[in-house]
């Protein structure tokens, strides 16, 4: 028969050895597609085709998704393209479809 603290040792090193990876990847370097996603300023402004000023504008009102550490500026590249994706505007058609859906929902 097995001695139960033996399988008890073996399972805490397999735990400990675990605990040991995760301690150690946290630690790594972020990847260059993390990096890319990140922007600053300037890149924002050129993503958006903005100038530098009217971006800060937007930061100063609370208008666009911003990061900020310490005095610097960081933009997620995603999320100002979901941004911008919401600021946009349906079309006649669109507009039309969601209205004659609502009128049949509410004649039911």
């Amino acid at each position: 028969m097995t001695n139960p603290f033996e399988i008890l040792e073996a399972r805490l090193s397999n735990i400990e050895n675990l605990l040991l990876d995760l301690k150690h990847n946290s630690k790594e370097p972020i990847s260059q597609r993390e990096v890319e996603e990140l922007l600053t300023v300037k890149q924002a402004a050129e993503l958006l085709k903005l100038s530098v000023p009217t971006i800060y504008g937007y930061v100063q009102r609370a208008e666009i998704p911003v990061s900020k550490r310490g005095k610097r500026l960081y933009f997620s590249k995603q999320e100002l393209l979901d941004w911008v994706k919401e600021g946009r505007k349906r079309t006649l058609s669109e507009i039309d479809h969601e209205a004659n859906s609502r009128i049949r929902k509410s004649s039911l």
